[in-house]
């Protein structure tokens, strides 16, 4: 279960390596820029199956429900995973409107 044992008893474990995804995340009452970090190799789906009750976004630019206003930024945002209606790749965004 852990890695390795210092000689004062303090525990070292493996840090796992993940990517940042641009993402766009739709709540119940705002739209979240940010992004997620989800493990080499995983999809973003893959990281949204295994948060239980909140979802970390970094870099976070939290809107109004239509997106259109600013409320404010952040570093870090814990996002309560039961109030996400839907998230998507920003790249995914550009790609519908034509720009890639």
């Amino acid at each position: 279960m852990f890695d390795t044992f210092e000689e004062k008893g303090k525990i070292y474990t493996q840090v796992i390596t993940k990517s940042p995804i641009k993402i766009v995340m739709q709540t119940v009452l705002h739209r979240i820029h940010g992004l997620m970090h989800v493990r080499v190799g995983d999809r973003l789906k893959d990281e949204l199956d295994s948060a239980v009750h909140f979802l970390a976004v970094t870099d976070a630019e939290v809107y109004d429900v239509n997106g259109s206003n600013l409320i404010f930024k952040t570093s870090f945002l814990a996002v309560n995973f039961n109030q996400i209606i839907w998230v998507i790749p920003e790249v995914e965004i550009a790609s519908e409107k034509g720009v890639e």
